[in-house]
């Protein structure tokens, strides 16, 4: 999960159609009463039902003016990078996808308090949504400090490698930003090496100060502020999606 891994694995964790899960718990502490209330009410009004095997979904179409362009934000954590965004672009639309219950209930009362229209929610895995986008749909990607799988028999369980890449490669536009995140050395590496090498992805670094600094149009989270404080260095990451044929 992006943004506070809350959501740790465990041997209860949720597993698709699609293949190995990628995810850990989707529940942790008991919801509040505000929280259970914007699970009930709001989230019907924002949720994106997870697409079926064949489904087609036109990104557009979710939200309830015209926009400019689509952005989504796979596993959003607590939401605190995507209701920022949200915010500051009222004209972009963006999509996030979580299956971590209290992440979910955190980004809607973010959603609530801030009135973002802007925003909707698939409260399960990203692949299947993925699967259902047409080509050259979504104008950028984030995926921002996911679970780093740090055992070598989990490693294929990283949501960036070589079974997701061709799905977001698929779905951005050309030029569109990949964004990536994380303060896990080992994930690092591990999303460099796959994506460098993907031949429809650059990697826009030119300096050590291009994955050491974040741009100004990209916030800090709470999990980022926490990483820091132990002492751990975040490494952000930006590849464009090269123009096609």
């Amino acid at each position: 999960m992006t943004d506070s891994k809350t959501a740790q694995p465990n041997d209860e964790a949720s597993q698709t159609e699609t293949g190995n899960r990628l995810f850990g718990r989707r529940k942790g502490r008991p919801l509040r009463k505000r929280r259970t209330s914007l699970i009930e009410d709001l989230l019907p009004r924002l949720e994106i039902p997870v697409p079926k095997p064949g489904d087609r979904l036109d990104p557009a179409g979710l939200f309830d003016e015209p926009k400019r362009e689509v952005w989504l934000e796979i596993g959003f954590g607590m939401g605190h990078h995507l209701a920022w965004q949200a915010g500051h672009n009222p004209d972009v639309g963006i999509v996030g996808a979580e299956p971590f219950l209290n992440g979910i209930a955190g980004l809607l009362g973010m959603v609530e308090d801030e009135a973002l229209g802007n925003v909707r929610v698939l409260p399960d895995d990203a692949r299947p949504l993925l699967d259902a986008l047409p080509d050259a749909s979504i104008g950028r990607a984030f995926v921002l400090f996911a679970d780093p799988w740090p055992k070598k028999r989990h490693a294929d369980r990283r949501f960036i490698g070589p079974e997701n890449l061709p799905r977001l490669a698929r779905v951005l536009k050309d030029g569109a930003e990949l964004r990536l995140a994380s303060d896990d050395m080992g994930l690092v590496r591990w999303m460099l090496e796959h994506t460098v090498k993907h031949p429809d992805f650059e990697w826009t670094a030119r300096r050590p100060s291009d994955w050491r600094v974040r741009p100004d149009d990209w916030p800090a989270t709470r999990y980022e502020e926490k990483a820091i404080a132990a002492g751990r260095k975040p490494v952000f990451l930006r590849f464009v999606r090269r123009p096609r044929g």
